[in-house]
C-alpha cells in the first residue's frame, strides 16, 4: 500500500486557518502528514510523517502479533460507534464487529469520586448493555466498551452546547494543562469445567494535554470549522484541534479515544488467563 496520496483539505478549513495568522496545520491522515501554511496555501504531503505514524500504530501490533491468529478465531464485539476507536483497532489487525451500546449516559457525575471512576462506570454500563442484549443469541467471546472524558481541575468537560459554550471551554483550556481519561471494560467469556464463565475486567488511562496560548481570533477561527461542537472538551487532537496542543504526557491514542498500549497489555492477559 502506498504511503502517500492526495488529500483535499476542505475550503472551510483553509479559510479558518488563514484567519489565524501564522499557524501551521499538521495532522496524521491516512498514514501521512498534511501540512498547510497560510503564507503558502498549497497543499503539500510529507512522507516524513509516515514512518512516525506507522511506528506508533505498530507498537500495538508488535505486542499482539504472536496471538492475533488465535484471537481471530474469537468473536469480538466493540460496544462503541466511535469511528476513531474502530480505526485504531482495525489498524492493529484486530478482527471485530461493531455493535454500539444503547445505554443512555445519565449517570450523575457529582456522585463519583473522580473522573476516572466515572468513565469506568460509564464504560461498564455500555458494555453490559450490549452483553445483555446479545445474551439470548450467545455471548461473544469478548465485548469491549470504552468511555472518554476531558477534565480540567477535576471538572468533566462535556461536548459544547453551542459556539458560545465552545469559546468558553477553549478559553479555559488556553495555556493550561488538562487531563483526558478513558475507561475501558472487557467482558470475556470462556469455558471452564464444561461451564460458561464470564469475567468483567476494567482499567483506565490518563493523559495530560497542554494547550498553547490561544487568542480570541484563533479560537473563533477553529469554532468556525465546526469541529469543536461534537468533541468532548471542544477539540479533536487527531484533526484541526491538534494545532492547539503544545504537548502531551502519556498515550496519544488515549486522547483520540482509546488507550492502545494498555489495551494490548490487558488483551494479552485475557488471552493468557482465559483462552489459553
Amino acid at each position: 500500500m502506498p504511503l502517500q496520496r492526495d488529500f483535499p483539505v476542505p475550503a472551510s478549513y483553509k479559510e479558518a486557518l488563514m484567519q489565524t495568522g501564522s499557524i501551521e496545520y499538521s495532522t496524521y491522515v491516512d498514514k501521512c502528514i498534511v501540512s498547510l501554511q497560510p503564507q503558502n496555501p498549497e497543499l503539500t504531503i510529507y512522507t516524513i510523517g509516515c514512518v512516525l505514524f506507522r511506528s506508533l500504530i505498530e507498537k500495538g501490533t508488535d505486542m499482539l502479533q504472536p496471538i492475533l491468529t488465535q484471537i481471530s478465531t474469537k468473536r469480538v464485539v466493540l460496544a462503541s460507534g466511535s469511528p476513531r476507536r474502530r480505526e485504531i483497532l482495525s489498524n492493529i489487525g484486530l478482527k471485530f464487529e461493531v455493535i454500539p451500546s444503547k445505554f443512555e449516559e445519565t449517570l450523575d457525575k457529582s456522585s463519583f469520586s473522580s473522573p476516572q471512576a466515572y468513565v469506568v462506570e460509564n464504560a461498564r454500563q455500555k458494555t453490559l448493555e450490549v452483553k445483555e442484549r446479545l445474551g439470548k443469541d450467545g455471548i461473544p467471546d469478548l465485548i469491549i466498551g470504552a468511555d472518554t472524558v476531558v477534565a480540567l481541575d477535576g471538572k468533566i468537560l462535556e461536548k459544547p452546547k453551542d459556539a458560545s459554550n465552545a469559546f468558553e471551554m477553549l478559553s479555559s483550556l488556553s495555556g493550561r494543562t488538562h487531563s483526558v481519561h478513558t475507561g475501558v471494560v472487557f467482558v470475556a467469556s470462556h469455558q471452564k469445567a464444561s461451564q460458561l464463565k464470564t469475567e468483567v475486567r476494567t482499567f483506565f488511562e490518563d493523559t495530560d494535554v497542554t494547550f498553547g496560548d490561544l487568542t480570541s481570533d484563533i479560537i473563533n477561527a477553529y469554532i468556525a470549522t465546526g469541529e469543536p461542537l461534537d468533541k468532548a472538551g471542544g477539540y479533536g487532537i487527531q484533526a484541526l484541534g491538534g494545532t492547539l496542543v503544545k504537548g502531551i504526557v502519556g498515550d496519544y491514542f488515549n486522547v483520540v479515544g482509546f488507550p492502545l498500549h494498555k489495551f494490548c497489555k490487558e488483551l494479552l492477559n485475557i488471552h493468557q488467563t482465559c483462552w489459553s
